[in-house]
């Protein structure tokens, strides 16, 4: 090893490497350190008065056993597949809208205005699921909810909208929709300012019409970004967002059959068992298969296009 090389390279990239030191550490205590407490999924783990590494090591070797809270009971289909579908659809229809918004905003003559645009469809991200919960709900109640004060005036027939599952894929699509797509389109955004404008200015000479630059200029330069955030989402493909199918429909019964993710089943296994090497397991479980899908799907990127691929 080359300590001189070494201490050379730091010496010169000083500033930058001071720069990711705080995502470093924060990655370090957050997101590594943890790792070492997946032992928890193989144990049947049980308190301990002398603290956590006490409970851990005291606490009885069960193998497998935790695992099968997620696959041996008749909801483990149902909570996969819900699980996947809403991921699938999140995943493709918020990369469309995204980049599209992306798009539609660069191409906004009156840079204010575009701004305005921009945070007012930013701002909902950072509403937490708990107001947007009450948000929908002044929608849909039952007895004052918007939709259904609407239908009576004009004589129609109230829905008990909490009581029928029939809606509620369509309604969980569009409040994800609606909440994320402004944040994420600004990423898609930044890198459309990056494109050299000499392509554009060089197709217009050519005789390109918009669609035409946004066609064989923008979606191409962006392909790259498009597909690493893709595979990044992928990893998390079975990983719901709790707070969307938990505080959303207000964790009505009726509704199980469309909106009980793993996430969700979890909790309440959880809540009501107490059992902490479930829950493990089932993170466990979650980030082992998100692990094997980034790995499959950046090999296959990698055969098309190498250098599209994360690594």
């Amino acid at each position: 090893m080359d300590v001189k090389g070494v201490l050379k390279d730091f010496s010169r990239n000083k500033a930058l490497l001071l720069m990711v030191l705080p995502a470093t550490v924060w990655f370090l205590f957050f997101s590594y350190l943890p790792m070492a407490g997946t032992i928890i999924a193989f144990k049947e783990y049980r308190y301990h008065r002398d603290g956590f590494l006490a409970s851990i090591v005291n606490s009885k070797w069960v193998g497998l056993k935790n695992f099968e809270f997620l696959f041996s009971t008749k909801d483990a289909f149902l909570i996969t597949r819900n699980t996947l579908l809403y991921n699938a659809v999140f995943i493709i229809i918020g990369l469309i809208l995204a980049v599209g918004l992306a798009i539609i905003l660069a191409e906004i003559a009156n840079k204010k205005l575009a701004k305005l645009y921009q945070t007012g469809m930013f701002l909902p991200y950072f509403l937490s699921w708990v107001i947007v919960g009450y948000f929908v709900f002044s929608f849909l109640s039952f007895d004052k909810g918007m939709i259904n004060q609407i239908a009576k005036a004009f004589g129609l027939t109230a829905t008990q909208w909490y009581n029928d599952p029939t809606y509620w894929p369509l309604i969980l699509t569009l409040v994800f929709l609606w909440k994320s797509i402004g944040y994420n389109s600004v990423v898609y955004l930044a890198a459309i300012m990056g494109i050299d404008k000499s392509l554009y200015e060089a197709a217009m000479i050519d005789g390109a019409n918009k669609w035409q630059q946004i066609r064989h200029i923008t979606v191409p330069m962006l392909t790259p970004l498009i597909t690493i955030l893709t595979l990044l989402a992928i990893g998390r493909i079975f990983y719901a967002d709790f707070g969307l199918f938990y505080q959303v429909p207000r964790n009505s019964g009726t509704l199980y059959s469309v909106t009980n993710v793993i996430d969700t089943y979890v909790y309440r296994g959880l809540k009501f068992t107490g059992e902490i090497g479930m829950s493990t397991a089932a993170g466990l479980y979650q980030s082992f298969v998100g692990f094997v899908l980034v790995i499959t799907s950046n090999a296959i990127v990698r055969k098309f296009n190498k250098d599209n691929a994360l690594y």
